[in-house]
């Protein structure tokens, strides 16, 4: 078998000006440190992008990282058959467009670059990688589109496998962006080892860390002006939405679900006295993400404070529909 034609990387700057093509089937490859997602989605210049395929699978490369911070053969091996799998689908499915990009297990990997250079002769798939600040501006993008001009300033919280990002501003292009090592995968594997469910000694030490990583951006972003709206999106928030009342996902992407600080506290609180294997009984929680849940709301329950949040809406729109907004504006360019 010969290799597989190239697909270029996604690029950050605009495309050259031309034509506005018509109707699209857009798709992204997020690789992120949990899960690698593709969606599919229909597109065109001035509408709403609408999901046409979703595919995950919970790779967890973040876990498959050696010791000196290098992703393994085994790491390798895994990620370019699902990189390949996805490829063949996105194909099948009549994807015109392809963007493909890795998040914070492969941009802190030692070998992330080599990794994806082979990735790519082996796929077919270039695959970009995002900086921490370059994700929190798409994520901020998604949500802005989302809630449109009317929603005035914005706070956006996004808590991924490897960092927690943050975004702020009145306009699509954040003033304010940051990302901070705050991932609910890291800090499960960093800090909450020991025992299961944790000591309590353990969630203070964490408590106090997650806090004096957040607190220097806090005075960066209410210099510019107090958020007019909380915004949180990812698995994360959803989950820890969903526990605390919030409507089913099945009811789709138009019911308001909002996650309150006092509720919030109150999940904090049961979660940090159950193991991990309990927590799959909890609504809105995979067997994949349980054991990482209770750091994100440590994350989550310290953000929302320290921003003196006390309701954050949720977003259907993350990172990856970010991509695909700004893919799409490159792709129909006056």
């Amino acid at each position: 078998m010969g290799e597989p034609a190239t697909r270029e990387a996604v690029d950050v700057g605009p495309l050259p000006a031309g034509q506005h093509p018509g109707p699209m089937r857009l798709g992204v490859i997020d690789i992120g440190s949990n899960t690698v997602h593709l969606l599919v989605v229909d597109a065109h210049r001035g509408g709403q992008p609408q999901p046409a395929a979703s595919v995950r699978v919970p790779l967890r490369l973040v876990e498959l990282l050696e010791a000196d911070g290098s992703l393994g053969p085994e790491g390798e091996q895994a990620l370019t058959t699902c990189v390949l799998d996805m490829r063949q689908q996105a194909d099948a499915l009549g994807v015109h467009d392809l963007a493909a990009f890795a998040t914070s297990a492969l941009r802190d990997a030692s070998n992330g670059e080599e990794v994806l250079a082979r990735v790519k002769g082996a796929t077919g798939v270039a695959v970009g990688t995002l900086s921490g600040e370059e994700e929190a501006r798409l994520t901020f993008l998604a949500v802005r589109r989302w809630f449109g001009w009317s929603a005035g300033r914005l706070l956006a919280l996004d808590i991924g496998g490897g960092s927690l990002e943050i975004g702020a501003g009145l306009h699509e292009d954040p003033e304010v962006v940051a990302s901070l090592p705050l991932g609910a995968s890291r800090l499960t594997r960093d800090w909450l080892t020991d025992a299961d469910p944790p000591r309590r000694s353990e969630l203070t030490e964490l408590r106090r860390y997650v806090r004096a990583q957040i607190a220097p951006v806090v005075g960066t972003i209410y210099h510019l002006g107090e958020p007019t709206r909380a915004v949180a999106t990812s698995k994360t928030f959803r989950s820890l939405a969903r526990i605390a009342g919030a409507e089913p996902y099945s009811r789709g992407p138009f019911t308001r679900r909002v996650l309150r600080r006092d509720d919030l506290a109150d999940v904090l609180a049961r979660l940090s006295r159950m193991p991990a294997a309990e927590r799959v009984t909890l609504p809105g929680v995979s067997p994949s993400r349980a054991g990482q849940l209770l750091a994100g709301a440590v994350v989550a329950a310290e953000a929302l404070d320290l921003f003196s949040v006390e309701e954050a809406e949720i977003c259907p729109w993350a990172l990856r529909e970010g991509v695909i907004l700004r893919r799409l504006d490159w792709l129909t360019a006056t």
